[in-house]
């Protein structure tokens, strides 16, 4: 009943998201205007079209996959932190232990439910059987769609992804927020735990345990969920209160390295959905967002012992990663296998070499130094104080800064690829 429920909420708000996206909100450019109706007069229908083939796919669940509904989700490991703080990298380090189980790209952004990966599976096996003519299709396709994005997120249709995609559905994946920017409803997703009311949240986190199970369902009940979404610090506290067994792993950032490198992963974006144009104050919103991120997580999580949750540094796990990732697993009771341990060793030596090519500043968004609350600072201070990352030298060879009570350091690493 409760999706149900979900599928008409939903498919009146898509209505209603659909009916404003046609008005091109305070822009004193007609022009300007007319080009956002135009992109939205594309995107909407296409939008909504792969929406209802979800809502077919989990419609068909509960008549020919109802097992689903039995999968228990055992000490699920979230991977949760600020964007842009190095959870990308760490989500994908993490999804080569064999004890994972992690939603990839293709699932998240197309099968949602148990019934669709069961056709493109099926579809994938045929393929590989008369040698592979859709694959080699896809493959180009996705270079083309996604090989733009390599230097902000790295994206593969096999790669690990947040599972927030697989709410698109029920229209509560944050990133919605570019084409329907004026949606209030979208923004209360981004401070959820503080503003959204309790029975949406009730029902929201519903939906999502339900995928978590369809998923586990798919890679076996067995497994571990390793789940990685920035997007999911204002979701922290529900998480607690939803999965009380859960761990959590918890990336930190400078906040005035990381709102800066927020606002350009989303700049094409916002140029492709106009998004100026209908909402002006938008570079401004996502920073006042961003505040709430570093508070919550704090307010969230800050209470827990160590074996419940662990808290990294951008600066950590650029410079010891296995380390780091060594610590973290002793912390939180997680066996460390032969295996993985070897592919740590690996993976720390690329880290060490990685150097991003994503350049950004404030002044290209027309933001003031001064934007961010100073507060956070100290809020970051805190936090990193708790980390398992070791005390590490600037890269020029001096004593690192420190600040706040806690006596934190305060990274100048350069970013992971995120």
């Amino acid at each position: 009943m409760t999706e149900l429920r979900l599928f008409f909420t939903s498919a009146g708000r898509l209505l209603l998201l659909a009916l404003r996206s046609l008005w091109p909100g305070p822009s004193s450019r007609p022009t300007a205007a007319v080009g956002r109706v135009l992109v939205m007069v594309g995107f909407v229908p296409l939008f909504t079209l792969v929406q209802l083939i979800h809502w077919a796919g989990l419609l068909l669940d509960e008549i020919l996959f109802r097992g689903y509904r039995r999968v228990e989700i055992r000490e699920p490991l979230f991977v949760l932190g600020v964007p842009r703080s190095g959870t990308t990298h760490l989500h994908r380090v993490l999804a080569q232990d064999p004890q994972y189980t992690t939603f990839s790209t293709w699932e998240c952004l197309f099968a949602p439910s148990v019934t669709e990966r069961r056709l493109w599976m099926g579809l994938g096996s045929l393929d590989a059987r008369i040698g592979r003519p859709l694959g080699r299709l896809l493959g180009w396709l996705e270079q083309r769609l996604f090989g733009g994005m390599a230097q902000v997120h790295r994206m593969g249709l096999r790669d690990p992804e947040e599972d927030y995609f697989a709410l698109m559905p029920v229209l509560a994946c944050f990133i919605l927020v570019l084409p329907f920017p004026m949606d209030p409803y979208l923004w209360r997703m981004g401070t959820f735990d503080r503003d959204m009311p309790a029975d949406e949240r009730t029902r929201l986190l519903a939906f999502y345990r339900g995928c978590l199970r369809r998923h586990l369902y798919v890679h076996g009940p067995g497994k571990r969920l390793l789940s990685k979404n920035a997007a999911f610090a204002p979701l922290a506290g529900s998480l607690r209160e939803t999965f009380p067994d859960a761990r959590f792993l918890v990336c930190v950032r400078e906040p005035a390295q990381t709102l800066p490198s927020q606002l350009s992963s989303v700049e094409s974006g916002v140029r492709f959905f106009r998004v100026l144009d209908a909402v002006p104050d938008f570079w401004a919103r996502l920073a006042r967002q961003l505040g709430f991120y570093y508070e919550n997580l704090e307010r969230a999580l800050g209470d827990l012992p160590d074996n419940r949750c662990a808290w990294v540094t951008l600066a950590g796990l650029k410079a010891d990663l296995s380390g780091t990732l060594t610590a973290v697993y002793g912390q939180l009771g997680l066996t460390l296998g032969e295996p993985f341990g070897a592919c740590l060793a690996r993976e720390a030596e690329l880290s060490r070499g990685y150097r991003s090519g994503h350049s950004y500043s404030l002044e290209q968004f027309a933001l003031a130094p001064g934007t961010l609350d100073p507060s956070l600072e100290r809020v970051y201070c805190r936090l990193s104080g708790r980390s398992v990352s070791p005390a590490l030298p600037t890269p020029s060879g001096e004593a690192p800064r420190r600040d706040g009570p806690s006596g934190a350091i305060i990274s100048t690493e350069p970013a992971l690829p995120c």
